[in-house]
């Protein structure tokens, strides 16, 4: 997607999107991070952003989740955390009978400083999350994480550990990074855990003025990458840009097999 800062214009093409979806055989859709609100002034975003039970943000994908009849990853949306202070970046599992079964909130926080001279501080209006998640949907025991969550391999082996064939890793990535370090970095997931890894992306100019990366991706447990949806924006009447990936739960049992980590692991008691 390349969504801007008018939730109801994003909402819209989320809906397109997923009657797309729908009609081309999709089972579940799969949205980037701040796939309803991407704005980085804090103060004109502050109008849209409330508590969840407040938003009817999760209402309206539930909704759209039933009248396609998908099972929809929400990507994830900003919310008011419970104690009314900061903000939270929470992704929403939503079954095709509209159900939420699973929610997340991003753990790890975007501060950094970039080689390119750009500086990003999440941790100044978003709480981090404290709880991993692993819900079950019809493409398999799906892993939760967004964003900078996966420079953080241990969080991907402990989503395996509980039971995770496939791991969604949404996304909203600047361009410099995303050019050094996006395709490796997803692959490498997919590789060391021996899950399918979904990650929709955020791409092109957005109206707050930012520059983001693309590159949707769907990568198999052998690290084979299944569909790249490319870069560039997708403004006007659409704003986005619709792939297929084919999810087969026989690739996991064949990369584990052929790469047994956690056999070889348990095999090893090292002190470091």
């Amino acid at each position: 997607m390349t969504s801007g800062i008018d939730p109801d214009a994003n909402l819209a093409a989320i809906d397109r999107a997923m009657g797309e979806a729908a009609a081309g055989g999709a089972a579940m859709a799969f949205l980037p991070e701040m796939s309803l609100l991407l704005d980085r002034d804090r103060a004109r975003s502050a109008a849209h952003v409330a508590r969840e039970a407040d938003s009817p943000w999760p209402a309206a994908l539930q909704a759209m989740a039933q009248k396609h009849g998908l099972w929809l990853h929400s990507g994830s949306m900003p919310l008011l955390a419970d104690d009314g202070q900061r903000r939270v970046n929470r992704s929403h599992i939503i079954a095709a009978d509209g159900s939420i079964r699973a929610r997340y909130d991003k753990i790890h926080m975007f501060d950094v400083t970039l080689p390119s001279g750009e500086n990003w501080t999440e941790s100044a209006a978003y709480a981090g999350g404290d709880a991993m998640a692993v819900v079950e949907t019809p493409l398999g025991q799906l892993g939760l994480s967004i964003c900078y969550d996966l420079r953080f391999p241990e969080l991907y082996r402990a989503l395996t550990e509980r039971g995770a064939t496939l791991i969604a890793i949404p996304a909203a990535f600047t361009v410099s990074t995303g050019e050094a370090h996006w395709h490796v970095l997803m692959r490498a997931r997919a590789i060391e855990t021996g899950c399918h890894v979904i990650a929709a992306a955020q791409s092109g100019t957005h109206a707050d003025g930012r520059e983001t990366y693309g590159h949707s991706l769907a990568v198999d447990p052998w690290g084979a990458v299944l569909s790249d949806a490319g870069t560039g924006s997708e403004t006007g009447d659409r704003g986005y840009r619709l792939s297929f990936a084919p999810i087969a739960g026989a690739a996991v049992d064949r990369a584990r097999q052929a790469i047994p980590l956690a056999r070889s692991r348990a095999n090893r008691d090292i002190a470091l």
